[in-house]
């Protein structure tokens, strides 16, 4: 099959761009807001973009809680969802008010991190601490905003828990990270498996 986006005339139940652009890794996004309220939600339209330096983004469809906190403090944290806190993730995608922490409604712990000033997911495997370098809205081919925003953070601490890592790495086979796919679809990305790139002879 084929269609065009512009019509968007794709006849199945379900539009399949985002099942198609997976897994996603789950950037779960920690801020401080107003009054020091605790903030943090998933976003799987998240990625690390560079190496030097260390650089994440994710991107929010509309002008979130998450955005306007890393607008005004200009920092934020990326804790890593394993298999062990998918259900607590998913408990902070809830729509809550800016008053409340969704760290407390998912039964978590705010950890402070370092060398920002935004809290991350104490029982999480592994954080990021970023510092905001810029916020932006993409626009379309025809010069028109989205509706989303993509904040981009420069990692400036990392965070690991012991467990974590075995033989010199990060284990990914016993962190399992959650992946977003389409729909409503998670995966567990535990299945892991090395692959040499090829040398030329």
């Amino acid at each position: 099959m084929f269609y065009d986006t512009a019509a968007n005339a794709h006849g199945l139940a379900h539009d399949p761009f985002k099942a198609i652009v997976s897994p996603r890794p789950i950037g779960w996004i920690g801020t401080r807001g107003e009054g020091g309220i605790h903030n943090l939600a998933p976003y799987s339209f998240f990625n690390a973009i560079s190496d030097k330096p260390k650089i994440v983004m994710f991107s929010s469809s509309g002008h979130k809680h998450s955005v306007r906190n890393i607008e005004e403090t200009g920092v934020f944290t990326c804790s890593f969802v394993g298999r062990d806190l998918m259900e607590q993730m998913n408990t902070t995608s809830l729509t809550a008010p800016y008053e409340e922490s969704e760290f407390e409604l998912a039964g978590l712990t705010p950890q402070q991190a370092n060398l920002v000033d935004a809290p991350f997911v104490a029982e999480a495997l592994a954080a990021l601490e970023c510092r905001m370098t810029e916020v932006m809205r993409p626009r379309d081919v025809d010069g028109t905003l989205s509706e989303s925003w993509v904040v981009f953070g420069q990692v400036v601490g990392i965070h690991i828990r012991d467990e974590a890592i075995r033989d010199g790495r990060f284990d990914m086979a016993a962190a399992r990270p959650i992946g977003r796919m389409g729909y409503m679809d998670y995966c567990d990305a535990g299945d892991v498996f090395e692959m040499m790139r090829p040398q030329r002879r």
